[in-house]
């Protein structure tokens, strides 16, 4: 996690990419869960982070990797211009 972080600012030639579909499931969660704490540190960021990665219900993951398929085809059938809300 804090590689990812230090190379948030480094230099690329490489376009920036973008999260796909199956990546948007996290950020309503962790935003909940993250809502209304403040870190002293980079490093108290990245241990609760991890803390909360470590202790997702197994579950948690099963819903989304079952709902890939459909989005997926979402996004082929919008040739790319797909945004879930």
């Amino acid at each position: 996690m804090a590689a990812a972080l230090r190379l948030r600012n480094s230099s690329s030639s490489c376009p920036q990419s973008r999260p796909g579909p199956s990546d948007f499931h996290l950020f309503g969660p962790l935003k909940r869960h993250l809502g209304g704490m403040a870190f002293e540190t980079e490093d108290d960021l990245v241990s609760e982070l991890r803390n909360w990665f470590d202790n997702l219900d197994v579950d948690f993951f099963r819903v989304v990797i079952n709902s890939l398929l459909s989005r997926w085809q979402k996004c082929i059938d919008l040739h790319g211009d797909y945004v879930e809300k």
